[in-house]
């Protein structure tokens, strides 16, 4: 393994650039792919859950609760145990404990345990933290910060691409019979019920085993890998770092806390949207099997908006001004949802993914921007934040119980406000002027 630390000036040698750089980029392009893979099931397992655990609607999104609640337990440790062990070491341990989350599954679906189901989601989540305080200061660290949204962008494409695939393949497990078994479900009772319901919730044993044997196959990769070794804190300019001259802690550095902020709001929007549509689908009369495929056009959405990005920033468009059109996008699409009914409405929530394409390669380097010697620890809050795709859709939920699915939209609403206030001015507060 490469042990090098990196210098400020020279962040590899000459020679070396091209071959470590590509290296780093496939293997963390691979893993944005995983991310993106078991990230995006939960809109598979949230109706799948529903139906095998009897579940209401505030119930159910305890799934995304618990998986993204993880961001927020554990991002603190997992950059503490990354200073200690180097970034390649702490991908390779998030990788097996996503495996251990897979593997809770099985014991979950043989005892139909909804508890047990949500603590695998965390596991699997915790190991997700380890990765992505990993793996996005490097992908923002390994070129120039000016370009960082396109970096971020085509890992973002490797992201959703395994997200449509992991839909599709999990959805056409899970539900390739929908009509016929929840016909069959509804007119039984009892212990008859208790059994059809034991077997539906065993669907996901295979499909969950696979997924931890490639996973553990992919943390040997990793750690053979030789990725060169980043520090963040010593990668930043040095006339950066005259921003934080003097501070002694983040809470001082308020574009930093209102990008915390903002990448919660975003998070919890873009969650929101592409895990609920399976339920909103058939909350519009839409068969499962048809609904929980809503989900891979929200994804093809954010490719296409991640395409665009790789084009247009930074040669045509900043990173600012992407996130802003983005938000204004965003609030424009989901009054639209809320304003019409059926396939129109289910077709303002799929576009709502389009404008979320920009938002994280916005945010991001706008909040870690000029951080000096807090660079790691913005990062760790940076991905505490990613608990907003726990928060907002249970009120999303919590909102459907009380009144419906199609009004409780309305939690998006001041969220895409925020993002906008964000990239208009909220991203200066603090920095000197040039």
């Amino acid at each position: 393994m490469d042990n090098t630390v990196t210098s400020p000036r020279e962040p590899i040698s000459k020679p070396q650039t091209n071959t470590h750089y590509g290296k780093a980029m496939f293997i963390i392009g691979t893993l944005f792919f995983l991310f993106g893979f078991v990230t995006w099931l939960n809109n598979i397992l949230i109706p799948f859950l529903k139906q095998a655990c009897e579940l209401s609607d505030f119930e159910v999104y305890f799934v995304t609760f618990a998986f993204y609640i993880s961001y927020l337990v554990m991002a603190i440790p997992s950059s503490i145990l990354l200073k200690k062990i180097g970034f390649t070491k702490g991908m390779s341990i998030g990788l097996l404990a996503m495996a251990a989350g897979s593997l809770i599954f099985i014991p979950a679906a043989y005892i139909r345990s909804y508890p047990l189901f949500l603590l695998g989601l965390f596991i699997q989540g915790a190991g997700l933290t380890l990765l992505q305080a990993a793996s996005n200061p490097y992908v923002t660290i390994l070129g120039p910060i000016e370009s960082a949204a396109r970096r971020i962008s085509i890992m973002g494409i490797c992201n959703k691409v395994a997200g449509m695939i992991g839909i599709f393949v999990l959805g056409s497990l899970l539900f390739s019979d929908t009509k016929e078994l929840s016909e069959k479900i509804s007119a039984l009772t009892g212990n008859e019920l208790e059994v059809q319901l034991q077997l539906l919730a065993q669907r996901v044993v295979v499909p969950y085993l696979i997924m931890a044997i490639v996973l553990i196959l992919l943390a040997f990769m990793v750690r053979k890998a030789h990725l060169p070794e980043i520090n963040p804190e010593e990668d930043t300019a040095s006339g950066e770092e005259s921003e934080t001259t003097g501070k002694t802690s983040v809470l001082q550095i308020p574009h930093l806390m209102l990008g915390v902020l903002c990448i919660f709001m975003y998070v919890g929007v873009e969650v929101l949207a592409i895990d609920s549509l399976t339920l909103y689908g058939e909350y519009n009369g839409f068969e499962k099997d048809a609904a929980s495929k809503f989900g891979i056009y929200s994804l093809i959405c954010l490719t296409v908006g991640y395409l665009l990005g790789i084009v247009l920033v930074p040669k045509y468009l900043s990173q600012k001004r992407g996130l802003i059109i983005c938000a204004i996008m965003g609030a424009l699409f989901s009054i639209g949802a809320l304003l019409t009914q059926g396939s129109l409405s289910i077709g303002f929530i799929v576009a709502l993914s389009f404008s979320h394409a920009l938002m994280w390669p916005g945010i991001w380097p706008l909040a870690m921007n000029k951080l000096g010697k807090f660079t790691k620890l913005g990062a760790a809050l940076m991905v505490m934040a990613i608990a907003g795709g726990a928060i907002i859709p249970l009120i999303y939920g919590a909102l459907a119980v009380s009144t419906d699915r199609h009004i409780a939209y309305i939690v998006l609403v001041p969220c895409y406000l925020y993002i906008l206030y964000y990239g208009v001015s909220g991203h200066k507060l603090g920095l000197k002027k040039a």
